[in-house]
């Protein structure tokens, strides 16, 4: 039998990447699917809406999950096994002829924009290529591949036009593949450029610092106050980003545990390959732990340890210990 299931408003349903057993249809609310437009690289997101199926294509390919799945509203879902879902279709064929509809329109989307794709890489000198497949590598946090493409675009094109940029994005892969993390707003905006000092960073800088100085003082609602005021500003993307993730962390210390999950599910929406993804997620376990509801809690600290290969790294620490707690494994 199908499995009737409940999500709040700005609960997680799966992540990209997970395990996909499952093929679910929308009963009541709404559901947000995100993913990476394959043509412009952009974030782009699909609305379920009630009495629509979602999940089947990676549940019934046996493959994982290609977006986030996210209840923008309450949301009573149905949740078929694969074996039940096949049950189910054979006995309707108005199912099958509308996942085909569905289906068409996807591979037809699909065709266009690898046909667009590859219009594009014909056009593309292969010094651009090798400049391209750098940034790639750079943007994603590859370092070590990163620092590999641009030592060969720097052999092979030595007085390049990307020549300049190639080298100062090698000297950043290198510190990087050392250690420490990118900004998310290079992640999303220019990933290739160069750290700038907190002086060279203007008054957006001057205020997230001084916003960060208050948590140390355990200040956290004048922190809460000063970062929302970086998000709203909106003058400079990089420490919109930052500030965006310590507003969550400032609803955590002030013990928001609602808003807190609330909060970090919008910014996994808005930035899905946020540096900090980790830490939010850390949060919003932490968060589902206070309010008693655990099983979710131990859901996020599992998928944090899928997300860290490092086991030094300090999120994937934390979530190992705290999952230890909560399930004595």
């Amino acid at each position: 039998m199908p499995k009737p299931l409940q999500y709040r408003t700005g609960s997680v349903i799966y992540f990209q990447g997970d395990a996909a057993d499952r093929v679910f249809i929308l009963q009541s609310g709404t559901v947000s699917l995100s993913y990476q437009d394959i043509e412009t690289g952009e974030d782009a997101r699909d609305t379920v809406q009630p009495g629509e199926f979602f999940g089947v294509k990676s549940a019934l390919g046996r493959y994982p999950r290609e977006e986030n799945a996210i209840a923008i509203h309450d949301a009573s879902i149905l949740g078929f096994t694969v074996p039940e879902f096949e049950v189910l279709a054979q006995a309707n064929t108005r199912i099958i002829m509308k996942m085909l509809k569905v289906f068409s329109n996807q591979l037809r989307r699909v065709h266009h924009q690898v046909s667009n794709l590859i219009e594009k890489t014909e056009e593309v000198p292969a010094e651009t290529g090798l400049f391209n497949a750098g940034e790639y590598y750079l943007k994603n946090k590859r370092f070590h591949h990163a620092r590999y493409v641009f030592s060969r675009y720097l052999t092979y094109h030595p007085s390049g036009r990307h020549a300049a940029q190639a080298a100062k994005n090698l000297e950043l892969a290198e510190a990087q593949a050392g250690g420490g993390s990118i900004s998310a707003a290079r992640l999303a905006s220019s990933p290739a450029a160069v750290p700038r000092s907190p002086a060279q960073q203007g008054e957006a800088a001057k205020a997230y610092y001084d916003a960060v100085s208050l948590i140390s003082q355990e200040k956290y609602q004048q922190a809460f106050l000063a970062f929302m005021k970086i998000t709203e500003a909106e003058e400079d993307p990089e420490y919109v980003a930052k500030s965006s993730y310590e507003v969550g962390r400032c609803l955590f210390l002030l013990n928001k545990f609602d808003e807190c999950i609330k909060h970090f599910t919008a910014l996994i929406t808005k930035y899905p390959r946020h540096p900090d993804l980790g830490g939010g997620l850390y949060f919003m376990g932490q968060s589902y732990e206070k309010l008693g509801r655990k099983d979710q809690a131990v859901t996020f600290y599992k998928k944090i340890l899928t997300m860290t290969a490092d086991e030094d790294d300090a999120v994937g620490v934390k979530a190992k210990r705290a999952l230890k707690a909560l399930t004595g494994a």
